[in-house]
């Protein structure tokens, strides 16, 4: 599996050609309790950081980008119903979407795990 960040504070799990997408822990630290989360449209597809959906939280509002060009294959209808998944696991129950990636070259300009540490600091 790989796993990038992108300077905007999105994850990226890539495993077999289908990525999962969500915000980082400390994105989601920042924002502060999650009151609602807009998901991408299955079946449609994206460029690279095109506007993928947004979140809202007691604090303040974000969009979240499509890390890499690709077709969203699904999204985490458990995260509609409870945002603050992705403040109690944003790595894990709280992910936001998979796609099917269009142009995986691109996840060679994103973030490794030490650049993003560095990043944050």
């Amino acid at each position: 599996m790989t796993l990038k960040f992108t300077p905007d504070h999105e994850w990226i799990a890539v495993q077999d050609g289908i990525a999962t997408v969500g915000i980082t822990a400390h994105a989601q630290d920042a924002l502060g309790d999650l009151v609602y989360v807009d998901l991408p449209e299955v079946g449609k597809a994206y460029a690279q950081k095109d506007v993928a959906g947004a979140v809202e939280s007691v604090k303040a509002a974000s969009d979240v980008y499509m890390p890499v060009s690709g077709e969203v294959t699904a999204v985490n209808e458990d995260l509609r119903a409870d945002p603050q998944l992705a403040n109690s696991d944003p790595q894990g129950k709280g992910w936001f979407f998979k796609l099917k990636l269009t142009d995986p070259a691109q996840l060679d300009g994103l973030l490794d795990q030490a650049a993003y540490d560095a990043l944050i600091q």
